[in-house]
């Protein structure tokens, strides 16, 4: 149940907790003074789309998000290509690696040739 509070004549305050569907005080129910309900504002935070100016949907706002992403994504998948295209071909700064010569194997035409 939430708590009212409720202002006296003479400036004084008290609360009361009393259902939402309860009529709300017109006296005091200690000293049978009139009273008024006091209301204060309610800390709201709106987060999120839609609450601010830019957030609302026109034309030209549309057009401008429009273009906006067309243009990032010709940049995205442009970058994406230079760096296909980098991976590709070999790097002319590193140093050409030298081919391994192959040695003859010695398993077991040297065993044969040491038997005999």
């Amino acid at each position: 149940m939430p708590i009212y509070e409720y202002r006296r004549p003479n400036g004084t305050t008290f609360e009361v907790m009393q259902r939402m569907t309860d009529d709300p005080l017109t006296h005091d129910p200690d000293t049978g003074e009139p009273v008024e309900r006091v209301f204060h504002p309610v800390a709201v935070h709106f987060k999120g789309k839609g609450f601010y100016n830019t957030d609302y949907g026109t034309k030209r706002r549309n057009r401008e998000l429009r273009e906006s992403a067309e243009s990032g994504a010709d940049k995205y998948e442009a970058k994406q290509a230079e760096k296909k295209a980098d991976a590709a071909k070999p790097s002319s700064d590193a140093p050409a690696k030298p081919k391994a010569e192959k040695k003859p194997s010695s398993k077991s035409g040297d065993k044969k040739s040491a038997k005999k």
